[in-house]
């Protein structure tokens, strides 16, 4: 009978053991998985953390490029309109065109009012020259005035002439020079007339004349308005038979070659961004595609601080916010040339700032 309930006590606890072994098992297989999970996430969350401190990323960004404003320095009837919006013309290329009749008989009327006053000038010269030869002359008559009165007052000092011949001499000795000072008054007024200094300068007349034909000149060439630059045309105002005002726009001319991107970085994202530095970035119209540009320079100020309102933190209460500064960044061109990136376009740039995983962990640390 002991022996009985001994197996019984055996078989009684021998179905409970493998139970046992099989729950030991299973939680071992569960610490393993969540210590690889913990494992992959420490290591996924690390490699993230790490490259947000390398990687500087924001999607404030957008392509800006030159854009030229297009108008006239002379008003007048447009007679000819030569592009068509979204058109792209080459530098020097002819846009627009005025009529020039106006302009062309300016020209022709200050010409001959040129002519006329070098014709006037030659005239004015001859003046000059007969006065500087009446000068002499009447120097002369002085020089032999002065002559015949000191010989007058020798004379009558001795009695030999009377008070009348003496006072006829002084008399003669005062119109000579009147008569000087009137001829010299006469040459300054000539050479006064042709704009001439002492020493020889230009004349003034024909230098007035020459500077408004000039002008003129200038003039009728504006009528004719090139293209300052490679671009495409956009925000085209002006069609022939307008009548414009000098200065009025008549069209924009963006230059998509020298395209580049103006990022709008959080003031905390800088700390270790330098012009030249690569960047990667995306564009939402070509999705996928990957391009490439470099940092170009860094704001001087937050976007906030150039404002048309800028904010008076002085007054009021303050709330701290954090601040965006605009980054330049220069587009690649060679990185995809066959996709013209266009002005307002979003994109996604990514600065590669470089840093070295001591230089990251070290900031840990301060």
């Amino acid at each position: 009978m002991a022996e009985e309930q001994t197996s019984d006590k055996n078989d009684n606890r021998n179905p409970e053991s493998p139970p046992k072994k099989g729950g030991n098992g299973t939680r071992k297989r569960a610490a393993v998985i969540l210590l690889v999970l913990f494992v992959v996430a420490f290591a996924v969350g690390m490699h993230l953390w790490i490259r947000s401190k390398t990687h500087v990323e924001t999607d404030n960004a957008f392509i800006e490029s030159r854009i030229y404003s297009i108008s006239s320095r002379v008003p007048g009837h447009v007679a000819r309109v030569m592009v068509r919006d979204n058109q792209f013309v080459k530098k020097g290329e002819l846009l627009v065109e005025l009529d020039p009749a106006d302009y062309r008989t300016r020209v022709e009327n200050y010409t001959a009012q040129l002519d006329m006053a070098k014709n006037e000038t030659s005239s004015t010269y001859a003046q000059v020259e007969a006065a500087k030869a009446a000068v002499n002359s009447d120097r002369a008559r002085l020089e032999q005035a002065d002559l015949d009165l000191a010989r007058g007052r020798a004379l009558y000092q001795k009695e030999v002439i009377p008070k009348e011949q003496l006072d006829k001499l002084e008399t003669a000795r005062k119109v000579a020079a009147a008569r000087l000072a009137e001829t010299e008054s006469s040459v300054r007024r000539a050479l006064a007339l042709l704009g001439l200094t002492g020493n020889g300068g230009k004349d003034a007349q024909i230098v007035r004349k020459r500077a408004e034909l000039e002008e003129a000149g200038r003039n009728l060439s504006y009528t004719r308005i090139h293209a300052p630059a490679n671009g495409y045309i956009t925000k085209k105002s002006v069609e022939p038979g307008n009548n414009i005002q000098a200065g009025q726009p008549l069209m924009a001319l963006v230059q998509l070659d020298d395209a580049w991107i103006t990022a709008n970085y959080k003031e905390s994202q800088l700390g270790h961004v330098r012009p030249g530095q690569k960047v990667e970035f995306e564009v939402d119209t070509y999705p996928g595609i990957t391009f490439t540009g470099k940092v170009d320079s860094i704001m001087a100020g937050t976007g906030a601080a150039f404002s048309l309102l800028p904010p008076e933190n002085a007054t009021g209460n303050y709330v701290k916010v954090v601040q965006r500064i605009p980054v330049k960044i220069q587009i690649d061109s060679s990185s995809d040339p066959q996709r013209l990136l266009r002005v307002g376009m979003s994109v996604v740039p990514v600065i590669l700032t470089e840093r070295k995983l001591g230089s990251i962990l070290g900031d840990l640390f301060r």
